[in-house]
């Protein structure tokens, strides 16, 4: 079973028609949207010049049955605070958004797909390859 959480660039990238972005997100069976991305998305569209259409787009898409919101709870700031300490520790810090994703994808057990690389000094973390 393919799962993933997806970042902002993968759904951006999804919405200019990225060919392995497409492909990939085609063959998954869940999509996991954590509220950190879905913020950094509204206020993209907020400061652009078609948020309607961007907003009604963004929900369709959370609307498809493959998608789920991964909301902030307590368990998912155990796991936030985990990837702080270890990556603190590295003396790699990540923007905060990016550990909330982190972290939600570590508590659903579900692959990320970024094009960022500094995902990869969170440990444990499944990436999805990108191409």
């Amino acid at each position: 079973m393919r799962r993933f959480v997806i970042d902002t660039n993968i759904y951006v990238a999804f919405k200019n028609n990225h060919a392995a972005v497409v492909e990939s997100l085609s063959f998954c069976d869940a999509i996991g949207m954590d509220a950190a991305v879905i913020a950094e998305l509204i206020t993209g569209f907020t400061l652009g010049t078609r948020e309607a259409k961007n907003r009604k787009e963004l929900v369709a898409f959370l609307n498809s049955p493959r998608v789920e919101i991964l909301a902030h709870d307590q368990e998912t700031a155990e796991y936030y605070s985990l990837i702080v300490k270890k990556l603190r520790a590295k003396g790699k810090p990540i923007p905060t958004n990016d550990i909330w994703i982190a972290a939600n994808a570590l508590k659903h057990g579900m692959a990320l797909y970024s094009f960022d690389r500094h995902f990869e000094e969170v440990d444990g973390l499944l990436l999805v390859e990108r191409r």
